[in-house]
C-alpha cells in the first residue's frame, strides 16, 4: 500500500512525499539532487535544498553538469538550513554536512558519501553528478511505487 511513502507527511501539507536534500555549501550536491528529483519525478515529491554554510552562489561546473542533462539550475542560489525545513520533510539526506543537520524523531535520514564537486571543473564533477541521478532515480522508485495510481 502507498500509505507508507505518506504516513509522516506533516499536517497541513500536500499529500506528496517531501525531500530535503542537505551540504554544507548547498551550492553543488545538494542543488543537483534537488533539480534531479524535481525534473525526474514531474513534480510528484516535494523537493527543497539547504546548506549548513550557504556559499554564494551555485557551483558553475554543477550548472554546466546539470545543463548537459536538460535541466536548468542557473537560477538556483544557496539556501540556509533552518529547523522548518527538516520538520517540513519526510527524508532527510545529508551529503556531508556532519552534526549540522538537526534531528528529529521520525523523519527518515540517509547520509549519501558523494566527492564535493567545489573547485572542481565540468570534467570531474559529471561522475558526481551522474551518480547522483542514479541514486535519485532509486529514491523515487521507492517513494513512488509502479503500482501507485494515485500519484500525478
Amino acid at each position: 500500500m502507498t500509505a507508507e511513502t505518506t504516513a509522516t507527511t506533516p499536517a497541513g501539507t500536500t499529500d506528496r512525499p517531501s525531500v530535503l536534500f542537505v551540504c554544507v555549501h548547498n551550492a553543488g550536491r545538494s542543488q543537483m539532487a534537488a533539480a534531479y528529483l524535481t525534473h525526474l519525478s514531474g513534480g510528484r515529491i516535494e523537493v527543497r535544498s539547504a546548506g549548513s554554510a550557504p556559499a554564494d552562489a551555485v557551483n558553475p561546473a554543477a550548472v554546466e553538469a546539470m545543463a548537459e542533462e536538460g535541466i536548468d539550475m542557473s537560477a538556483q542560489t544557496p539556501k540556509i538550513l533552518t529547523d522548518e525545513a527538516v520538520q517540513d520533510s519526510d527524508v532527510v539526506i545529508t551529503m556531508g554536512c556532519g552534526d549540522a543537520c538537526p534531528f528529529y524523531p521520525g523523519k527518515r535520514y540517509e547520509d549519501w558519501a558523494l566527492e564535493d564537486p567545489a573547485g572542481k571543473g565540468v570534467e570531474a564533477v559529471r561522475p558526481i553528478r551522474d551518480e547522483i541521478k542514479a541514486r535519485i532515480q532509486a529514491l523515487i522508485a521507492e517513494l513512488l511505487p509502479a503500482n501507485d495510481t494515485t500519484a500525478k
